[in-house]
């Protein structure tokens, strides 16, 4: 199958006012929409031609720079847009991924201050993750498209800080919009769900 555009899983207006509805216009359905056109048009006739996303992403890593940071980046959104949703964010984990971030981080205040660190400090553009890695959780960071897959990992929060996500309501205010994030938008039963699934 080829590449295709998600739905958003909530009204354009939903995360306002920590992201706000032309945020999401152009976002969505002007930058995602770009990777997913552009990367349905360099994989067509080549062996990646209606492969598996996933699959796509860890295959032309460090071989198709062209074809990679738009598969990488569509892979990355698809999961973007289900990492948030309204009245999200806090401290509210649910209890086997919270006592696992515990565990690996030190507490919820340390992984939050890491993960808006480690997105605060990524110089240009890229994305800050909770990841797992030989059952652990691990907070890392990616230049552009790049994600943990490709590093062996399972990502399990991803946090977009290309200024595309954030310039509209932030300004070059990037800590500002990636506390905004951890506050009122992280999706963290999603989180949780993908966290079960990368143990397995």
């Amino acid at each position: 199958m080829p590449f295709t555009l998600p739905e958003l899983p909530y009204a354009y207006d939903a995360l306002t006012p920590h992201m706000s509805r032309e945020t999401l216009e152009f976002h969505h359905d002007k930058h995602h929409q770009a990777y997913v056109t552009n990367g349905n048009n360099l994989a067509k006739g080549t062996e990646w031609e209606n492969k598996p996303l996933e699959d796509v992403v860890k295959g032309t890593f460090g071989k198709n720079a062209g074809l990679f940071n738009n598969v990488s980046q569509h892979y990355n959104h698809v999961y973007f847009w289900k990492w948030m949703k309204k009245g999200g964010g806090g401290d509210k984990i649910p209890g086997r991924l919270e006592k696992q971030i515990i565990s690996d981080l030190g507490s919820v205040a340390k992984m939050r201050e890491d993960f808006a660190q480690a997105g605060a400090t990524q110089f240009g553009s890229g994305w800050c993750w909770l990841a797992v890695k030989d059952g652990k959780i691990a907070v890392t960071k990616t230049p552009n498209g790049e994600n943990p897959l490709v590093h062996g990992a399972k990502p399990i929060l991803g946090c977009d800080v290309w200024e595309h996500s954030y310039y509209i309501d932030y300004r070059n205010r990037r800590p500002d919009y990636l506390k905004a994030f951890l506050d009122h938008l992280v999706n963290w039963d999603y989180v949780a769900e993908m966290y079960e699934g990368a143990m397995k």
